[in-house]
């Protein structure tokens, strides 16, 4: 007989599962001061708040409905190819996250037949009106986005729930092991845990995952992102015959060191040309006015501008827009990396044809880099004086441009292959909804 789940009884919970179900049931009242707050912050949208507090005007589709939860951006982006799989096999899917750029994202990323909701608060109450208006047949929990009252109401209804690329940061779990049988009652709830690497496995088992299996990190296995061709062309007209480095996804204090790298590179290359995309757009307004203090020329794209001869710096500060830039240049700082933020992912720009250069703080893509890093396949710099040198030696080399996109390129080919390792994992799912299709339309 299978030894019981940790907390499988509510009055079994820990202390601080039963404490935290009180806590967020009787915060329920301070809601609407959130919302608003929120608002304010342009972190909720004003025409779907009700689907914070579980409420939608959407109808739940006839038939299995897989549900998909994702944090934010790099988590929903990472299911791409696994819900274009789902959809080819007639699977309706509910996607849900909790940010407006996430959102955003779906909308301008995904097929018009995926629902997105945004994840309710989570509030007992809330996560049973979000449940009892979906009824999801089968709950995919990408990464580690692990809501207590979600998971719990969730596996009280019997839905069956897989984590799935699955990943514990080196940050994470000694944080987690201080509180073991808290997580252990998470992480209990789920049937498997499918790991983006055995290092994530071993974490996730030493917490008290019952069935782990390592099948790789679907970020790997992501399509190269759009980019729309009228668009492309606009720019590559405007910049045609200028050197130009892309810096992708950066964070507070880097742009300060890549506009004193900028300013070194242009004593050696006076017509080179720096486009800074920040990892939060909403951003634009005040690193434009930090370029125009340094006495650097900028444009903004959120302007609808697009850089001159004049132009030092071209501020790409609006979403789902890395593709193009990424076409536009052979170069690409992956941001987050010069300050402990963790890197970010850099498989698209591999994928279109990237020279990758990177800082330190890679941590949460740490065997991706290694990887990359081992066979040649980028570049790491550990201050500004090795960010401007690597930087203009792929500049001035486009000979070892070539050679540092054709390793990576080999790396990331590789390391694929977790999406079919998904794919075979959940089959035994898969194959229930199908016979639940099957016996509906007979």
């Amino acid at each position: 007989m299978a030894s019981p789940l940790p907390g499988s009884s509510p009055n079994s919970l820990p202390m601080t599962l039963r404490f935290y179900r009180r806590l967020s049931a009787a915060a329920v009242p301070l809601a609407p001061a959130l919302i608003k707050r929120r608002l304010k912050q342009g972190k909720e949208d004003p025409a779907r708040v009700g689907e914070r507090r579980g409420m939608s005007a959407d109808i739940r589709p006839d038939g299995p409905l897989v549900w998909i939860h994702g944090a934010s951006v790099g988590e929903v982006l990472a299911a791409a190819a696994l819900i274009e799989r789902l959809r080819a096999l007639n699977m309706r899917i509910l996607l849900t996250s909790g940010t407006v750029t996430s959102a955003a994202i779906v909308a301008k990323r995904f097929p018009p037949d995926i629902i997105h909701q945004y994840v309710p608060y989570d509030s007992p109450r809330y996560v049973a009106r979000f449940l009892d208006h979906w009824r999801p047949s089968l709950a995919l929990f990408i990464e580690s986005d692990l809501w207590p009252n979600l998971i719990l109401s969730s596996a009280a209804r019997r839905l069956p729930m897989v984590l799935i690329n699955g990943r514990m940061s080196h940050r994470s779990f000694p944080r987690w092991r201080r509180i073991n049988t808290t997580i252990s009652a998470l992480l209990g709830r789920f049937d498997i845990c499918l790991a983006q690497s055995q290092v994530d496995a071993d974490r996730f088992a030493a917490l008290g995952s019952r069935n782990v299996i390592t099948t790789g990190n679907l970020k790997l296995d992501v399509p190269a992102p759009p980019a729309d061709a009228a668009k492309l062309e606009r720019l590559m007209s405007v910049t045609r015959g200028r050197p130009i480095i892309v810096a992708a996804s950066t964070h507070p204090g880097e742009e300060e060191m890549l506009l004193a790298t900028h300013r070194a590179l242009a004593g050696f290359f006076p017509s080179l040309l720096s486009v800074i995309v920040p990892r939060h757009p909403d951003r634009g307004e005040a690193i434009a006015r930090e370029i125009a203090a340094s006495g650097l020329q900028v444009a903004l794209r959120s302007r609808e501008q697009l850089p001159t001869a004049t132009t030092d710096i071209y501020l790409a500060d609006t979403m789902g827009e890395l593709g193009l830039f990424y076409r536009l240049s052979p170069i690409v700082f992956m941001g987050g990396s010069l300050v402990p933020h963790g890197g970010q992912n850099p498989i698209e720009a591999i994928k279109l044809g990237a020279s990758i250069v990177h800082g330190p703080h890679v941590f949460n893509f740490t065997d991706v880099y290694e990887a990359l890093d081992n066979a040649g396949g980028a570049r790491q710099a550990d201050s500004e004086e090795a960010l401007v040198k690597q930087l203009g030696q792929l500049l001035a080399d486009p000979a070892a441009r070539d050679k540092l996109a054709g390793a990576s390129a080999r790396v990331v080919e590789q390391l694929g292959g977790a999406l079919e390792r998904t794919l075979s994992a959940l089959e035994p799912y898969l194959l229930q909804l199908r016979l639940e299709m099957g016996a509906a339309s007979a």
